[in-house]
């Protein structure tokens, strides 16, 4: 006869010992429910479970009607029941005669007002593009140049145009986002990275004392940018929303003068080949031919001083630094192309006052610096005058900001607080910042 082992107990009659188990389980079952009434954690919910996990009838799958020419399909329609050996009829779809919001139908996109015979290729928020940089200068038609420009950084080295205590109120702003907003012990990107950008804006904002011309500047937010142009054979959309844009009343200088433009000429483009140009880009016939800045003819701030883009948490909307200086070089380059056709119109031309948009974008702890100088409008053959672009990459502010050590094998490897703080970068961002008004 087999033996039943419990908790060290051996017993050679099952039965009673299973008796003896089934009461002491009651029991234990009937103390916990008592001791936890409100404790449902542990607790099946047969309406959630069931729909979760619950498995259903298999989906039908209706069969295709074969049409063949010449013959009439016998069905019951007639008869007005099912009828073995007769088809199936085909009615028509009921129609509503008034509006019902909760079982709207679309049109085809053929039967829309907007629908071209063309496609176009649209950038948007959250458009990833495979090749990135080199991608995004195809498009824009764009020469690249590494680094900011001098006369910009030149800027912030000027004693007259930094801030008093700078370097001590800048860590005060980075310990304000990463330790003094939250009490959570690793606050999440979506809530110190805003406060971040928001403490450097307000500690540049300070110089207003100095140089008044910042006053005439406004930030806006969820506004909507759309900018079209034809690229070799293929048509071109950026649109939608993007980050925070810092306006301004009067337009930034003009970065590279015209023997710079001139000599864009001789640049050529790199191409990817075999990878196409639309890769990642969105494909559709229904769109509106049209260039927007977003704001209203006589809107008080209409030139672009800076975009500034942050991180999220989101896996959906992260993205790599590759891929995320292209989305910057993107949408600034879009609210260019906007703002010049909307200045010089719509035909493909060479700008006699190119137009200047800067980009920032910033995870918290690491910084990206675009500058792009939109010199042309004629943006379909590779050759002519480019655009150009001057871009800082993976500028840290600072290595570390924990709130506990990290220890490994019984030494602090990363010491709490603050740690590795890099002014340069600030220096960067306050010389954008002062640039169109020192």
């Amino acid at each position: 006869m087999p033996k039943i082992v419990l908790h060290g107990v051996r017993s050679t009659e099952p039965m009673l010992l299973a008796v003896q188990i089934g009461n002491a389980a009651r029991s234990a079952f009937l103390n916990y429910s008592h001791s936890r009434r409100c404790d449902v954690g542990g607790r099946r919910f047969f309406s959630v479970t069931y729909s979760l996990f619950g498995r259903g009838p298999p989906s039908r799958k209706e069969k295709k009607t074969v049409e063949i020419p010449g013959l009439d399909r016998v069905t019951y329609a007639d008869r007005m029941h099912f009828v073995p050996g007769l088809a199936k009829p085909i009615f028509p779809d009921w129609q509503r005669h008034w509006h019902d919001p909760h079982h709207y139908r679309g049109p085809n996109n053929e039967e829309m007002k907007l629908h071209k015979e063309n496609p176009c290729y649209v950038f948007n928020q959250r458009t990833k593009i495979l090749e990135g940089v080199r991608q995004a200068l195809w498009l824009t038609k764009s020469k690249l140049i590494q680094g900011l420009p001098e006369h910009i950084l030149s800027l912030a080295d000027d004693p007259a145009n930094q801030i008093e205590d700078q370097d001590a109120r800048v860590q005060q702003a980075i310990r304000h986002s990463r330790f003094w907003d939250t009490t959570a012990i690793r606050p999440k990107r979506d809530r110190f990275c805003p406060v971040l950008l928001w403490d450097l804006l307000h500690l540049c904002g300070t110089l207003q004392v100095k140089h008044t011309s910042l006053s005439k500047r406004i930030l806006a937010e969820n506004y909507r940018v759309a900018a079209l142009w034809n690229r070799e054979s293929d048509i071109f959309q950026v649109r939608g929303l993007n980050g925070m844009l810092l306006n301004s009343m009067t337009p930034l200088p003009v970065v590279a003068q015209s023997g710079e433009v001139l000599a864009t000429k001789n640049h050529t483009l790199e191409t990817f080949y075999p990878i196409s140009p639309t890769i990642d880009l969105q494909c559709t016939y229904v769109y509106d031919q049209k260039n927007d800045t977003g704001f209203r003819d006589r809107y008080p701030y209409p030139h672009t001083h800076t975009l500034f883009f942050t991180e999220t948490e989101d896996s959906a909307a992260k993205f790599k630094p590759e891929q995320l200086r292209a989305k910057m070089i993107m949408f600034a380059f879009g609210n260019a192309l906007a703002r010049a056709k909307s200045l010089h119109g719509e035909h493909p031309q060479v700008l006699e006052h190119p137009v200047v948009v800067q980009s920032i974008a910033t995870d918290g702890r690491l910084f990206q610096f675009i500058v792009l100088q939109l010199n042309t409008t004629d943006l379909g053959p590779d050759t002519g005058v480019k655009n150009l672009v001057w871009m800082d990459q993976d500028q840290l502010l600072y290595d570390y900001a924990k709130c506990r050590p990290l220890i490994k094998k019984k030494i602090v490897t990363v010491p709490a607080g603050l740690s590795g703080y890099q002014p340069e970068t600030f220096r960067k961002f306050l010389a954008l910042h002062l640039h169109g008004a020192v």
